[in-house]
Order: C-alpha cells, then structure tokens, then sequence
C-alpha cells in the first residue's frame, strides 16, 4: 500500500529485483513502472480498500503484505483536531488491519506469509506528531498480537520504524540547506538522513523465506537515533 513514491515504491522496487511481482494500491499510480500491478485507491475510505483489495486477490492468493500508506497530520496537542486524528487512524492503522484480514484466508491455505507494517522512529514520542505517533505505535502493537496469533501457520509480522528519510516529501518539508535540516541531520548519529533504499532493504529481510524465524519484532532504520 502507498507504493505510487517514497518509500514504498522503493519498497516495491526491491521486491521486483528480488523476484516478487509487486501489486501497488496508492490514490496516485502515474509513476509506477508497467511491469506492476497498480490499483488506483483512496485507502482512507474502508469501501475503496475492499474494492482494491478484491481486485488485488483476482489473480489469487497474495502471500506478502507491506502495510506501508500513511499520512503525517503535524500540530501540538492542543491544536490537533479530531478529523485529523481519524484520518490518521483511517489511513496509518485501520488499513493495515483492513490488508491483513483480506490476505489472512490465503496466506493460512498456504502454510506461509509475510507482513511489514511501516511504524515509525516516532512512535517513541515526537513533538507536533500527536495522531501520527498514537496509530504508528498502534502499528506495534497489532503487530505483536499478529506474531503471537499467527506463526502458527507459517505466517511472520513485523514492523519496521523509519528516521528521517530523504524523501520528496521530506525535501519540501526540510530544504537541503536549511538550518532546521542540518539540525536534523546532525542529530542522527551516523551524520545523515535515510534513503528510501535503506528502509527497502530493511523491508526486504522482513519479506524473505528464510526470516522465518523472527517475527514480532520492530526494527529502526533510523540511523541510531
């Protein structure tokens, strides 16, 4: 989900060079590369991810699931309105359990499956981030439970929690050379922001046959913040 840029079309291009035929819901598919599958969406709306995803299991069971659409709603705690917070949980929490559900009967036919569902380093607390951080550490805590109900069938989840990651989104939000970017970027130990091929490869461990054996876990591409 939320594959049309950023991170998640990086995510989707790993997955093609490692071999899988990437399937792409996002409410913007103009980039995507015509080897994929593109389902244009609006993943807020319940009805319009039911309809993605039925097109998306047409051709059958899909066995690998990367929850990655979201959306950031920055304001102070006292300013962050309820629509905000329910757009927030609508596109950052409910999807990811909406995606889960609908693959789940396939995934247990199979004996196997893999789930990422894209957390965030702010899920630890970040100031402006009040809708954001609650739904990115609800994401952790589905994905305990999933680990927990789930491996029974062959089937792993985990999350994986982002830095600051040099996206479009990221630039236009943080110019290159602004003080409050420099900030940022010397705040991270490694003296620089993420990629999205880093959060890629992170993703790509994840979805791989032989990480069968770890499940429940949330891992920071975050440069060691």
């Amino acid at each position: 989900t939320g594959g049309g840029a950023g991170i998640g079309a990086a995510a989707a291009a790993r997955c093609w060079a490692d071999g899988y035929a990437p399937i792409i819901i996002d409410r913007n598919v103009d980039a995507v590369p015509a080897e994929f599958v593109a389902i244009l969406a609006d993943l807020s709306s319940v009805e319009d991810t039911a309809r993605a995803l039925e097109l998306a299991l047409a051709g059958g069971p899909v066995t690998r699931l990367v929850n990655n659409v979201g959306i950031v709603v920055p304001a102070d705690a006292a300013s962050q309105t309820l629509a905000e917070f329910d757009l927030a949980v609508q596109l950052n929490l409910r999807c990811a359990f909406q995606c889960m559900q609908a693959l789940l009967p396939g995934m247990k036919d199979a004996g196997f499956g893999r789930i990422v569902n894209m957390s965030s380093r702010a899920a630890l607390g970040k100031d402006l981030r009040t809708a954001y951080s609650a739904t990115k550490a609800g994401l952790l805590g589905m994905t305990r439970v999933w680990a927990l109900e789930l491996g029974q069938f062959g089937i792993t989840a985990n999350a994986i929690g982002p830095g600051p990651i040099r996206t479009e989104l990221f630039d236009k939000a943080n110019p290159p050379d602004a003080p409050r970017t420099q900030k940022i970027i010397q705040s991270v130990p490694v003296k620089r922001v993420g990629t999205p091929d880093d959060v890629a490869h992170a993703v790509a461990y994840m979805l791989d046959e032989r990480s069968g054996f770890v499940t429940g876990q949330a891992l920071y591409v975050c440069g060691g913040m």
